[in-house]
């Protein structure tokens, strides 16, 4: 069945495929309102492949019907077509006694696309996006985006797409990581094994054999979620920690996981991993402390402390980060967590000892 991109609000509740005529044959206007009424028109059938309707047909439309169903020129239908084509709707145009305008055979486009606001958003994602990752189908996807607006609409989409702009590059440049990027990315495609040496929180050595699925970043660093052949369940690696990287010629078949979920989320909150602590806030740092715990865990104890109950995975993180405070946070419940904490202190003291 062929396909010719349509447009009218009238049909856009209506269930199942369009057929023409979607609208009553349009009266021609004659005198000098002509061109300004084609013109108009002509605004309203190019945003309409963005969102508006589009109907299926039996057959091919010439030019000539096509103008008379929307009461413009044959001109105006061709200038259309082509933006229609720009924005990466494959229209097949044929010459001859049954030739006609049609969408490519088998191609389906979907009556309800996106609005305004809707496509502003996926714009501003990309852009976004675009900060870190230097993919060229995100750039074309961008301007497929961007060739959806009409012209005289420009400056208002540009305003709702830059309303919000997330950077997520780093400072400064490492062609490093973009190297490995492009390495990861390339395997995820293919569903290749990858392997590297990686060196975790700890400072273990070892070396990985890994299904990749997805890049996750998470507090500006870039993260591998992919299923470790050695330990035979899904991990969560450091992309800076990842060291001569290496992709394997064998495939594997990709396993299905709610990525949506964010199940390294759920890993690293697991019950078995977490600890409840009580730490007492000077309130010098209380600030701080409201922005990684969140004020409503922050109760005052006195004029010269606060006090904070929260749960938090117990691991060399936990300890490195509690020292980063300083002597403006000091752990009180439980005794075990106090004396991990208290030695890791003690060696940093050791290492800056005179003579150590």
């Amino acid at each position: 069945m062929l396909a010719v991109v349509a447009l009218s609000h009238e049909h856009s509740q209506s269930s199942g495929s369009f057929s023409m005529p979607l609208f009553p044959p349009k009266p021609r206007y004659s005198g000098p309102y002509e061109r300004k009424r084609e013109e108009s028109h002509s605004h309203e059938i190019r945003p309409a492949v963005g969102h508006r309707p589009a109907a299926s047909l039996e057959k091919k439309m010439q030019a000539k019907e096509l103008a008379e169903i929307f009461g413009v020129s044959v001109r105006t239908i061709y200038r259309d077509i082509e933006t229609i084509s720009l924005a990466g709707i494959p229209v097949i145009t044929t010459q001859g006694t049954n030739g006609g305008i049609a969408v490519m055979d088998g191609y389906r486009l979907e009556k309800n696309w996106l609005s305004d606001d809707e496509l502003a958003t996926v714009a501003t994602a990309l852009k976004s996006l675009s900060t870190s990752i230097q993919d060229e189908h995100i750039s074309a996807a961008l301007q497929k985006i961007v060739r959806l607006v009409p012209k005289h609409e420009e400056e208002k989409f540009r305003a709702r797409a830059e309303k919000i702009f997330i950077d997520f590059s780093p400072w400064g440049n490492d062609p490093a990581l973009k190297e490995k990027f492009d390495r990861i990315m390339a395997a995820i495609d293919c569903s290749q094994h990858v392997s590297f040496a990686y060196v975790n929180a700890a400072g273990e050595h070892s070396r990985r054999t890994v299904e990749p699925h997805a890049l996750v970043q998470k507090q500006q660093k870039w993260y591998l979620y992919a299923f470790c052949t050695e330990k035979n369940q899904f991990r969560f690696f450091k992309i800076s920690r990842m060291k001569q990287l290496e992709c394997r010629p064998s495939a594997f078949q990709r396993r299905e996981i709610a990525l949506e979920q964010r199940p390294w989320v759920q890993e690293w909150h697991r019950p078995e991993n977490l600890v409840d602590l009580v730490l007492k806030i000077d309130p010098k740092v209380k600030s701080l402390a409201e922005e990684w715990f969140g004020p409503e865990k922050i109760q005052s104890d006195g004029p010269d402390s606060c006090l904070a109950e929260i749960t938090l995975p117990l691991d060399d993180w936990l300890c490195g980060f509690l020292l980063s405070f300083g002597p403006f946070i000091e752990v009180l419940e439980p005794a075990h967590v106090r004396e991990r904490v208290k030695e890791q202190a003690r060696k940093v003291y050791q290492l800056y000892e005179p003579g150590s």
